[in-house]
């Protein structure tokens, strides 16, 4: 067993905001907690914090801090910045992680996909130490059926204190936090049937139609935060008294182009040829259901996307190239998100003029973090273009105070999460989160869908009451989705 240290090495260099002290105090002394603040309030601190906490009280040997792979330099910088330590990273050179996990190492780093290639190395490893985990942006491990969620619950009594962190735990349904808490407590608050759970809450498409269930549905939601609240600490920017700018959400509403709007049509009606059949969506096919759906929000987008002879300018793009230019000359940045990594290729070679910089999946990681450093640093990079999956978490791009959506996909985490790589402390600026919505098409839909989803996620955050969630609540997209299919709409 490591012999517990008292010297400058444990001590954190800055002392943090008042609502990051009291996460700290009320997380340190728990076997688990969850620490779901809001994006932007500097939950990377309140984890270190609590870890040196750890450390020096002589709670634990070692502390394991597991993230997304593409923010593990983050969170170096992070700990250099906040603390003396020097941390370890694990990476997927098994070698050097035996000789790392055999040392007398404080800190630990590594991402999730390390920690499913070396499940038995580290079950054997907890075996020896006392170990904490700390898990950012968890909801990396809502799907309980994923391989990698499994390999958490696995691990999780070997770890002596278990702490996750995300903003967004309701990532996209209101059941993506279940798999969350059962890595911390085994199931004692939200049971130990994720089906049941999920059955409860699902946000269905007939509940818009089915008073009962709906009624069901909301009473389960209000429920959920009452269950967790002895171990989960949440914190929005208004609660914590955090004075950002003003952060103001507009949809900008332009009319298909019109071979697009063609094109568009035709896909539309194939989808429903498709997916229904005798008025009837065919049986156990959600999954094919959302692909088709996705297949209509690439033409509303940029119809290149599902047919490469299309070579006319889509509908949404003079509009956002107008509002690109009126942003550069007023000297501010702004970036602009699509959901398809094509797409991200496309916009680069059509707004070349503005020297864009590039974030998205098939890009590396060296190359990603150059391209957010050349955003950040050179004047002359006005506009950041990027995919949610590839930038929206864990970075901070307060060098822009514009966000546009060129277009949306399902995930409430992706728009949240991305929104808010603007809106966040060191931010000075007014921030605008613009929408570019396609007229008549299911990019409705989509605005409406994620405003349902985000409003049920406030619920079981306990950001909003239940009386206000009624008051707002409003199911109509499930009555939208039947126009767009064609029939009785399955989930999404």
């Amino acid at each position: 067993m490591l012999k517990p240290r008292t010297d400058i090495r444990l001590e954190a260099r800055f002392p943090g905001y008042a609502y990051q002290v009291d996460a700290v105090e009320a997380v340190k002394k728990l076997p688990y907690a969850a620490v779901f603040h809001e994006q932007g309030l500097g939950k990377t601190k309140i984890g270190v914090d609590v870890a040196l906490e750890w450390l020096r009280s002589d709670e634990i040997d070692s502390v394991l801090v597991v993230t997304k792979r593409g923010l593990i330099e983050n969170w170096k910088e992070e700990i250099r910045t906040h603390t003396f330590v020097v941390p370890r990273v694990l990476d997927q050179k098994k070698p050097s992680n035996f000789f790392a996990l055999n040392s007398p190492v404080r800190v630990y780093l590594t991402h999730y996909e390390v920690i499913k290639a070396e499940e038995r190395r580290l079950s054997l490893f907890l075996k020896t130490r006392r170990v904490a985990a700390i898990l950012d942006e968890s909801h990396k491990i809502k799907n309980p059926e994923s391989e990698l969620a499994k390999v958490f619950h696995r691990l999780r009594e070997g770890f002596v204190r278990r702490v996750i962190m995300t903003g967004t735990p309701v990532a996209n349904r209101p059941f993506d936090l279940w798999s969350q808490i059962f890595f911390l407590d085994g199931g004692k608050a939200l049971g130990t049937d994720f089906a049941a759970f999920e059955s409860s809450l699902d946000l269905a498409n007939d509940l818009w139609s089915n008073e009962s269930k709906r009624s069901h549905f909301e009473a389960a939601l209000a429920n959920v935060f009452a269950r967790i609240q002895g171990f989960c600490i949440r914190e929005t920017k208004q609660s914590a008294g955090i004075q950002l700018p003003e952060k103001r959400v507009e949809n900008v509403v332009v009319e298909a182009e019109r071979r697009q709007r063609e094109l568009y049509d035709s896909f539309r009606y194939a989808v429903r040829a498709e997916i229904v059949r005798d008025g009837k969506l065919i049986e156990d096919n959600a999954e094919d259901i959302l692909k088709r759906l996705l297949r209509l929000v690439q033409v509303a987008s940029n119809p290149e996307l599902v047919d490469h002879a299309y070579d006319a300018i889509p509908g949404k793009f003079p509009k956002l190239l107008s509002m690109l230019e009126e942003i550069k000359s007023r000297a501010s940045k702004v970036i602009v998100w699509t959901s398809f990594v094509d797409n991200a290729d496309w916009l680069s070679r059509s707004l070349a003029a503005f020297n864009p910089a590039v974030v998205h999946g098939n890009k590396s990681i060296d190359e990603r973090n150059d391209a957010i450093r050349r955003f950040k640093s050179d004047k002359q990079c006005t506009v950041l273009i990027a995919t949610p999956g590839a930038a929206k978490e864990g970075l901070t791009l307060t060098v822009a105070n514009h966000a546009v959506f060129y277009d949306r996909s399902f995930s409430l985490d992706d728009y949240l999460q991305a929104q808010d790589r603007i809106h966040r402390i060191s931010q000075e600026q007014t921030c605008y989160v613009w929408n570019l919505i396609c007229k008549d098409t299911v990019d409705e839909w989509v605005d409406m869908l994620l405003s349902a989803k985000r409003l049920a996620a406030q619920l079981v955050q306990n950001d909003i009451a239940a009386a206000e969630y009624r008051q707002q609540a409003n199911y109509d997209f499930g009555r939208l989705v039947r126009e767009i299919l064609g029939a009785e709409g399955g989930h999404a």
